[in-house]
């Protein structure tokens, strides 16, 4: 692949001595709080952790296939920088595309009906010449092929606040107002949900949202459509391990999805190093290959060698 992606895991565990509520250019002329810890699920999952985790599995399969990741924060702990900051590193990346992971909260409380995932894109035109450059071209295509590569991978497009078809229009937010480089903004569903904030914090669920955000980034970058792209559709990335991690190619028939997660939660339920190795080497060749082997690699070793059951 050979391009720069940056990754930016929304929000942060904390302020770490800095104001949250520092006010900052919003790319419209106004201000805006410089950072937030973002939203709890219902299940009391916080979103700036499911970001975090959803982050290192697409960066460990995007630098599967050769890409350079750039990534906003360094840890879920310490300090991550304010929204402009965050857009001034994407943009002085030089990034191929930047994307950043949210995980939207309706409610305080349980709601079981709003749920699904939505791109956020600016409304145009911008301000800032070089950001409606980036944004109205490249930002939104890439928004796009997102978009449909979620659908691809079966997760439903968000049934609220003005979302259309997977996409939703806004003024405010900073990321994508500012940004230089074609950037995409995901609210992977909806952390009041039960049954979405149960997916967003298991990791089976997060290898679920992880290949569709890694498949959509890939494509993008190799400037083909979805139908044509590495991990969602008919062709899959090299299954041998003797080939080129960089070069995608047509041996394999993945089937989308459907191939993948049964082996993923396999695996993830395999408590024994040596049993999920053996998966890893036996049916995880016929499976898309390098990108979710890098990205069961980060799962096994957030367990310390120990995957839980579920």
């Amino acid at each position: 692949m050979g391009k720069t992606i940056f990754l930016d895991p929304g929000h942060q565990g904390g302020a770490a001595g800095h104001s949250l509520s520092k006010q900052v250019p919003d790319g419209r002329g106004g201000t805006k709080d410089c950072q937030t810890t973002g939203a709890t699920g219902v299940n009391g999952v916080t979103e700036h952790r499911i970001n975090w985790d959803v982050a290192q599995l697409v960066k460990a399969g995007l630098e599967s296939q050769g890409a350079r990741v750039v990534l906003s924060r360094a840890d879920d702990t310490g300090w991550g920088g304010c929204v402009d900051e965050r857009a001034a590193a994407a943009s002085r990346s030089g990034a191929a595309v930047a994307v950043s992971l949210h995980a939207d909260s309706t409610s305080a409380g349980s709601d079981a009906t709003n749920r699904g995932f939505h791109m956020i894109v600016p409304t145009l035109p911008l301000p800032s010449s070089a950001a409606q450059l980036a944004q109205s071209g490249g930002g939104r295509k890439a928004s796009s092929m997102m978009r449909d590569s979620f659908k691809k991978a079966g997760f439903a497009p968000a049934n609220y606040a003005g979302v259309v078809d997977g996409i939703q229009t806004r003024s405010d937010i900073a990321a994508v107002n500012l940004t230089t480089v074609p950037a995409v903004f995901i609210e992977m569903g909806n952390l009041s949900n039960p049954t979405e904030a149960a997916a967003l914090s298991g990791k089976v669920g997060q290898l679920k949202y992880a290949t569709a955000i890694t498949d959509g980034i890939l494509a993008y970058a190799a400037g083909a459509g979805v139908s044509g792209s590495p991990l969602l559709s008919t062709g899959s990335l090299s299954a041998n391990p003797s080939d080129s991690p960089t070069t995608p190619n047509t041996d394999v028939d993945v089937e989308g999805l459907s191939g993948v997660i049964p082996f993923v939660t396999k695996a993830v339920e395999t408590r024994n190093p040596s049993a999920l190795l053996a998966l890893i080497l036996g049916p995880g060749q016929d499976v898309g290959s390098q990108v979710l082997k890098a990205m069961l690699s980060v799962i096994y070793s957030l367990f310390g060698g120990k995957l839980p059951v579920g």
